[in-house]
């Protein structure tokens, strides 16, 4: 089986708080221990030196089983909760998957 990487890189609303966005990734953080086949979760603000960030301030990455895991993860009703608290406060969502 292969692995599966969900990246997605996030630029907030301005006026978005530090407690909106800590909120968010703490939502995000539940889905580890509710999706099946979602292994591995990290996300975290943008720390690099070079600016090539494009206004995005975070991202998380998830590692998923195989493509059947993240299959089931878009449409499971926790992924949904979890998009309806994040998303209101998203500018710009860029969502990439990739084989790992």
């Amino acid at each position: 089986m292969q692995r599966v990487k969900h990246l997605g890189l996030l630029q907030f609303k301005e006026g978005v708080s530090e407690i909106q966005i800590t909120m968010c990734f703490q939502a995000l953080e539940s889905l580890k221990v509710n999706i099946p086949g979602l292994l591995d979760l990290a996300h975290g603000p943008y720390a690099g030196a070079e600016g090539l960030n494009d206004h995005f301030s975070h991202a998380f990455i998830m590692t998923f089983e195989d493509t059947k895991a993240l299959e089931t993860y878009l449409p499971h009703p926790e992924h949904e909760r979890v998009k309806s608290l994040v998303l209101p406060h998203i500018k710009k969502l860029i969502v990439f998957d990739f084989l790992a």
